[in-house]
């Protein structure tokens, strides 16, 4: 009651019991908890009547029922709220984070938690896998036979995922197009990547990935960190590396999943975020030279970890699902006022840079003026005739054509044809005397 104090003391004209009353009444339906509520109504009943208090308790008690089913409401529809009812664009979600660590797994539990509501569509990127433990709308393994690549361009097991990605990102397009289809349907889009991370660390196939779909629907990138192996201060800071290189090459929303924590309280690595002093202490049962290089980065992460968006889950139990997707509703915030207005000076940008190199063609092409005229060939400018060429032409028409085109000029001059016969018996009878002769010697 104390904390009503102020408020009565500033309100001097409702002192009396008549106006007071009332007065308490409504504070009371507007408090915030039902305990203030308690406190106000036992106020009531020091000043009022007895038929009164009554009434105002009754007042006082629907209020609360009220309240404690919207709450319950919340709470069952708080998930379903993150999507905008009208929006025909899934979010999509990028699940990366190095093998083992459970991506598989936790895409398995986002396509089935609370369905009916988020309605997930999934995909799998993942060639080298035997089988997935959900229903995969879109899957690699249709498309790209990671073992025939192998074969075909003589890798190993990582070369052949990341060539498998490289090809099938060269079609990512389709993709896109499917997922803009099956945005009336499902309000998220959950993509399961390989455990080779530098796909999207260095590879050309992860920018293409995360730029097609950051530039077409609310794209959200979520590492998935394992907490068994993370208690390791060194692997911590791998992981937390991995992270850090991957954040600032797609420059999207990102969220840290610490997976398995129904293994191992997270506590610990949140701890390790936020205080940079007990990092160290843990540093210090370390001796490598590992330990020194974690310990000299971890100042510079100090920055990263300030506005990282960070959760504890567990895939296998469900634990921490809510609260992710608390993360993911953040994440679509930060979406819509950062990366993609930034997208869209970018593109305007890109869109004058082009206008102007296509001004600046025109005003060269104007300033040069018309070109010089080529001359044509005299052969091909004048009329076929006897002295240019020896062709005659025929015009245009069927052999039954009524219309002659004139008689074929005969070149040949009287006494040809005797003369060629004459030279021929000239040459057959040489030919004949020749061998006469050679014969004549052979008998001798």
């Amino acid at each position: 009651m104390n904390s009503l104090s102020p408020i009565l003391r500033h309100n001097s004209k409702l002192q009396s019991p008549s106006l007071l009353t009332p007065f308490l009444c409504n504070l009371a339906v507007a408090a915030g908890s039902a305990a203030t509520r308690s406190l106000i109504a036992t106020k009531m009943a020091s000043l009022c009547r007895p038929e009164e208090v009554a009434l105002r308790k009754q007042q006082i008690t629907m209020t609360d029922a009220t309240t404690s089913l919207n709450d319950k409401t919340m709470d069952t529809n708080d998930d379903s709220n993150l999507i905008k009812k009208d929006s025909k664009t899934p979010v999509c979600l990028l699940v990366l984070g190095m093998a083992g660590s459970g991506k598989t797994e936790f895409v398995k539990r986002l396509s089935s938690y609370n369905y009916q509501q988020l309605k997930t569509y999934t995909i799998n990127l993942d060639p080298a896998c035997k089988e997935t433990p959900y229903h995969a709308h879109i899957d690699i393994r249709d498309t790209v036979n990671y073992k025939e690549v192998m074969k075909k361009y003589k890798l190993g097991p990582n070369g052949g995922i990341v060539t498998a990605l490289n090809m099938f990102s060269t079609k990512f397009v389709d993709v896109v197009s499917l997922i803009e289809k099956a945005g009336k349907d499902y309000n998220f889009c959950v993509i399961d990547t390989p455990g080779q991370i530098e796909v999207f660390t260095w590879s050309a196939s992860g920018t293409i990935i995360t730029e097609t779909l950051s530039t077409s629907f609310p794209t959200i990138i979520v590492y998935v960190m394992d907490v068994v192996r993370s208690t390791n201060p060194t692997t911590f800071m791998s992981n937390m590396l991995y992270a850090c290189s991957i954040l600032y090459k797609s420059q999207l929303p990102f969220i840290v999943v610490i997976n398995k924590i129904d293994v191992q309280d997270h506590l610990f690595a949140m701890e390790w975020m936020m205080d940079f002093e007990s990092f160290q202490e843990a540093l210090e049962k370390e001796t490598t030279y590992v330990s020194n290089l974690s310990r000299t980065m971890s100042l510079t992460l100090d920055e990263f970890y300030r506005d990282l968006k960070c959760c504890g889950v567990s895939a296998k139990t469900g634990s921490g699902i809510a609260e992710f997707y608390d993360q993911v509703a953040k994440g679509v915030l930060e979406y819509e006022q950062d990366y993609k207005q930034q997208y869209e000076l970018l593109k305007a940008k890109k869109l004058k840079e082009m206008s102007n190199i296509n001004e600046e063609r025109l005003s060269k092409i104007q300033v040069q003026g018309p070109g010089t005229p080529v001359e044509l060939n005299s052969l091909v400018a004048q009329t076929p005739n006897k002295e240019a060429s020896d062709i005659w032409l025929k015009n245009p028409g069927n052999e039954s054509s009524d219309d002659e085109g004139g008689e074929e000029e005969n070149h040949n001059t009287v006494g040809d044809d005797e003369m060629e016969e004459t030279d021929f018996r000239s040459f057959v009878k040489k030919r004949h005397d020749a061998q006469m002769e050679k014969a004549k010697n052979i008998e001798k």
